[in-house]
């Protein structure tokens, strides 16, 4: 039983590691569009906004940029996703042998 689960979870890290490898561009944050003037919904630009080393930030985006930059941050969430899964699968996995596995 001990095995089965060892492989499973072998198999599952592995799978994980090939759509990490499909992962582009990437960005964190939220992308917002405001307004100049909000109650007249007038001269609207779009702002991200995100966190990097405890700092927060946030940039003026280009409407032109503003679907590649949906993309990075949609791409980026897959990558905390599947990062997150893959350190829950390695911390099981080194509970059942009883030492850090090498991946």
């Amino acid at each position: 039983m001990q095995d089965k689960n060892l492989v499973k979870i072998k198999r599952q890290i592995q799978e994980i590691k090939q759509e990490l490898q499909t992962i582009e561009e990437m960005r964190p944050g939220s992308l917002t569009r405001q307004y100049h003037f909000p109650r007249e919904k007038k001269g609207a630009f779009y702002q991200i906004s995100y966190t990097l080393n405890m700092k927060s930030h946030t940039d003026y985006v280009r409407k032109e940029f503003v679907n590649d930059l949906k993309q990075q941050i949609k791409d980026y969430r897959r990558f905390r996703k599947l990062t997150k899964r893959w350190i829950g699968l390695a911390i099981e996995y080194s509970k059942i042998i009883g030492h850090s596995p090498k991946f």
